[in-house]
């Protein structure tokens, strides 16, 4: 199998350090150096804005930096400094520090909208010195602002009671009998959705999975791929052979359980990272135990399921049997009918409102989920682009959702902790009040997928909410919050 390398690399004299370019859906990260404790680079996406009417939000890339010890070759997390002054951006953009210094969120500095082009970012490490190799990821992201909002729509299955989440809701907490769906109460300390939070613009792709897992070691790889690391190059790792779309494979094998493999997309078994590789398509047969180590390495956090209401419906007054782009329309596709397939401008041959991968595709073999952002054009609407009321994409069909669910006390325990940076030896999450990796207890489905009736994918449909599997299955996908 002939290789084509994915990521560009550049060195510096400065500390002989190998800085990867990354390029993820639509975001793309170039041209990173070092100098002291500084990080540079330019940063450039599609389809960006800052909005002052309704939903009067913004979105962002959420930067986080790896680096690996030369001599140890380990990857570790970087923290950035939570002050404003200590980092940079040219016009248009803006760099919005964290408490935590596990990221930064980069964002349009004024109202306006439209792609970002190549916009120089400078950021402050705050990490030992040494010799290092550096990759700066990024992930889009959408502002999901502090507000009221309704959950329940009185007509889907097992909907919750129909009420309002407010400030007084948040700080108090809700009893399991005005929530309504059954399970325990909902303390104050689980997040509801009404403060202010950043949720993942597409679901987690192909590529996004592969750069997460070429910075892990050999062990912990082991954990997220159902395929040894050390199998010839050329094994798809997902499935054991291409299926479901889902082109991951392995380019160069791992060796003596202390080489990690380095993993590529290659869903036309040519060569390997071409065009035409799945690298925009959902990432699919991620069991909760994948999507929570994704997570805590992204320093991000898994969203609960009134947070999905609030990303769905936004500010608007729940309506009966509504999706989670705002109205009753729903129109399947197939992944055996798009134009472009597997290639970075995949999309659907025909314009109709509620735009939805949700039905089983007609080719054995052939069907899948589609690329992320499929259904949006430079004309869509909110309906016919299936986004969200923030403009979160695909929060409904495509693959499902994964959520904190209120049935019962390993979901209610949750209280919004944010990943580190950081897994155990083996490759999972270590976050003490997340839902167990090992059971998924706590962990449910919201939004349908793929091979879900119509029904399944409304905003407030809970027919699976509360269904632990801790199994990967061909329709499991996910996004995180922060």
């Amino acid at each position: 199998m002939k290789s084509k390398n994915y990521f560009s690399k550049m060195v510096t004299a400065l500390f002989f350090l190998l800085a990867f370019n990354s390029k993820a859906n639509n975001v793309e990260i170039t041209g990173t150096s070092v100098s002291g404790s500084n990080i540079t680079f330019n940063i450039s996406w599609e389809n960006s804005w800052n909005a002052s009417v309704a939903p009067a939000n913004w979105d962002a890339v959420w930067v986080f930096v790896k680096f690996q010890d030369c001599n140890t070759r380990l990857w570790a997390h970087a923290g950035l400094s939570s002050v404003a002054g200590d980092h940079s951006a040219a016009s248009p953009l803006q760099v919005d520090p964290v408490t935590d210094g596990k990221g930064v969120f980069i964002r349009r500095s004024a109202i306006g909208g439209g792609n970002v082009s190549a916009t120089s970012i400078t950021l402050k490490m705050t990490i030992p010195a040494g010799t290092y190799n550096y990759k700066v990821f990024g992930i889009e992201m959408v502002n999901v602002p502090q507000s009221a909002f309704e959950i329940g729509d009185g007509l889907s299955v097992a909907t919750f009671n129909s009420i309002s989440v407010t400030a007084t809701t948040q700080s108090a907490g809700v009893t399991s009998s005005v929530i309504g769906g059954g399970g325990p109460p909902v303390p104050a300390t689980f997040p509801m959705g009404y403060n202010s939070f950043y949720v993942m613009k597409y679901e987690i792709s192909q590529l996004q999975y592969v750069e997460f897992l070429n910075s892990l070691t050999f062990a912990q790889q082991q954990s997220r791929v159902t395929s040894d690391p050390t199998s010839v190059a050329g094994t798809y790792v997902a499935f054991g052979s291409y299926a479901y779309r889902n082109g991951i494979v392995i380019e160069t094998p791992g060796n003596n359980a202390a080489i990690p493999a380095i993993f590529a997309c290659d869903a036309t078994a040519n060569v390997v990272n071409n065009n035409n590789d799945g690298q925009s398509v959902a990432m699919n047969n991620l069991s909760w135990a994948d999507l929570a180590a994704y997570l805590d390495w992204s320093a991000l956090r898994p969203m609960t399921e009134l947070e999905f209401e609030k990303i769905c419906r936004g500010i608007t007054p729940r309506v009966s049997g509504e999706y989670p782009w705002g109205d009753t329309n729903i129109n399947p596709y197939y992944s055996t009918t798009v134009i472009n397939p597997l290639q970075p401008n995949e999309m659907a041959n025909t314009v109709l409102n509620g735009r939805c991968a949700h039905a089983l595709g007609t080719s054995s073999g052939a069907y899948g989920p589609l690329k992320v952002g499929v259904f949006a054009t430079a004309s869509s609407g909110r309906s016919s682009a299936g986004a969200s009321y923030y403009g979160a994409m695909e929060m409904g069909g495509n693959v499902v959702e994964r959520t904190v669910c209120v049935a019962n006390a390993s979901g209610t325990a949750f209280n919004g902790t944010l990943g580190d940076g950081t897994l155990t030896s083996i490759g999972d999450a270590n976050q003490a009040t997340w839902p167990s990796v090992t059971t998924a207890t706590g962990i449910g489905q919201r939004g349908g997928d793929y091979v879900n009736v119509a029904t399944n994918v409304r905003t407030s449909d809970r027919t699976y909410a509360s269904t632990t599997n801790a199994a990967r299955n061909y329709t499991y996908g996910g996004r995180g919050v922060r």
